[in-house]
């Protein structure tokens, strides 16, 4: 069993204290300066009442008595939803299984010989966000519980993990754990807020290269197991949850992605100021995309570690360079990502999804370890493939020259039906879906969409996405 998982009873125990010297230092506080408050009035209790300076000085010990009372009563809330939640968590953890050491067998590895380049009876499938807001059983959790607080919680990543599983049996040919790309931003010291109905939310972002120095992955005592062992603990309890029914995913955000958040503060239309950044401060650009890559490639470790099966790495804003710019800012970060990640798990099957990047698949095959490379909908899969393979021949033929390597696998392809394709009717879809499997042909495909389920996504065109796919690419490879 995995050790390094959240605090030691000990390091709870001296934080509650603490929490506790800290509540009863503002009690005594909050009493001294009230009694300071009304021992500086000079009042006359000779006379039957106040005069103006007496009643002007008690109104206002009086006024500050009642506002430090109701912060007092906020704290005295707060503490007690902090501890509330912290109980919750307890209990919940009591009941989760965190052994490593034997996992259920697996009984559906076509995902994970698809992505290892194996030939297959049909394309395995899965969809990005399929665990989300489209499905009311999400909603119910997200009635009760805050974002990130389903993310910090094994037992409710877990739920929420299996819940497509459960509605699509026999569909899905993986699950993806629960989690968001922005817990590496929190991980390393920024506040991260889910803003309903605007999205991601950071306080106080990294408005300049200074603003580096409120980061704590350089602190001495800093621990990607420590700060993200949550997710670990997800992992691993969904791997006995699933029960050997599919194989589980883990997965992180990619460098230019992450920083571009850091510093615009939320998602944005134009990325001037994260753009800024690459080109006044490019020094500190590529400390920042060093530095979130490490921790990036720690936290994938130790996600196979915890029982992830395969991993993805997600760069959303990757459209948003040029190629040149994608080139230095981007590539190599992925690059040291995979090849950290190979290092010590070279036969985990890693994706990379870099979102709008047509310009690079050449790049990213040749310099890059990646077994499989998603692609959004805006590209045509036989040209994608067309270009992949002739950059996986060119890598093999140049090896030696110093520049690249062989492969020893072959580029395996996933995608890309539009995801608004969904919001058609069912024949629409599956005619669509026909195309799409029928354009990558009979082999090295992963079907996917071209990026995320939608909140207004029915989830019943899910499903007739997800039998079209099972129909369709069985046909192709019968032929």
């Amino acid at each position: 069993m995995y050790s390094g998982y959240g605090q030691s009873f000990q390091e709870q125990r001296l934080q509650q204290l603490m929490e506790q010297k800290q509540l009863r230092d503002f009690m005594r506080m909050y009493a001294n300066l009230v009694t300071q408050c009304f021992d500086d009035c000079v009042v006359d209790f000779t006379s039957n009442k106040l005069n103006d300076k007496e009643l002007t000085c008690t109104t206002r010990c009086t006024l500050k008595s009642m506002k430090l009372n109701e912060r007092l009563g906020q704290r005295f809330a707060e503490e007690n939803a902090k501890l509330m939640e912290e109980q919750s968590k307890a209990a919940a953890d009591s009941a989760i299984n965190l052994d490593t050491t034997s996992f259920p067998p697996l009984k559906n590895d076509l995902y994970l010989r698809a992505a290892r380049g194996e030939k297959t009876e049909r394309a395995p499938v899965w969809c990005m966000r399929q665990a989300g807001r489209y499905l009311p059983e999400f909603r119910a959790i997200r009635v009760e519980h805050d974002f990130f607080n389903v993310c910090r919680t094994p037992a409710l990543a877990t739920e929420v993990t299996v819940q497509p599983l459960r509605r699509y049996a026999d569909l899905l040919d993986a699950a993806i754990i629960f989690s968001d790309i922005l817990v590496v931003p929190q991980a390393m010291g920024l506040e991260v807020q889910m803003v309903p109905g605007k999205g991601p939310h950071f306080p106080s972002p990294l408005e300049t290269p200074g603003d580096m120095e409120r980061l704590t992955d350089k602190d001495s005592a800093f621990s990607v197991d420590q700060e993200l062992g949550y997710v670990y603990k997800a992992i691993t309890n969904t791997r006995h949850a699933l029960d050997g029914q599919v194989p589980l995913l883990g997965f992180v955000g990619a460098p230019w992605t992450l920083m571009a958040y850091m510093v615009e503060g939320g998602g944005s239309k134009t990325f001037a100021r994260a753009k800024e950044w690459l080109f006044r401060h490019r020094s500190a650009a590529h400390e920042l995309l060093g530095r979130v890559a490490d921790v990036a490639a720690q936290f994938l470790v130790g996600q196979i570690g915890a029982g992830a099966q395969a991993a993805q790495v997600f760069e959303s804003w990757a459209g948003e360079l040029s190629p040149r710019d994608f080139a230095e800012f981007s590539l190599p970060y992925l690059a040291r990502i995979a090849a950290h990640v190979k290092a010590k798990h070279p036969d985990v099957p890693l994706t990379v999804f870099a979102k709008g990047a047509h310009y690079a698949l050449e790049s990213l095959v040749a310099e890059t370890a990646y077994d499989v490379i998603s692609l959004d909908w805006t590209i045509d899969p036989t040209v994608a493939r067309a270009r992949v393979d002739a950059a996986a021949a060119a890598a093999t033929t140049t090896a030696g020259t110093g520049a690249q390597t062989i492969r020893r696998r072959p580029v395996v392809l996933q995608g890309n039906l539009d995801p608004t394709l969904l919001f058609a009717d069912p024949q629409t879809i599956c005619e669509r879906t026909d195309e799409m499997c029928k354009a990558f042909g009979s082999s090295l495909h992963i079907a996917n969409l071209g990026h995320g389920m939608m909140p207004g996504h029915d989830p019943e065109h899910l499903r007739v996405f997800l039998k079209a796919v099972h129909s369709s690419s069985s046909a192709l490879r019968r032929q």
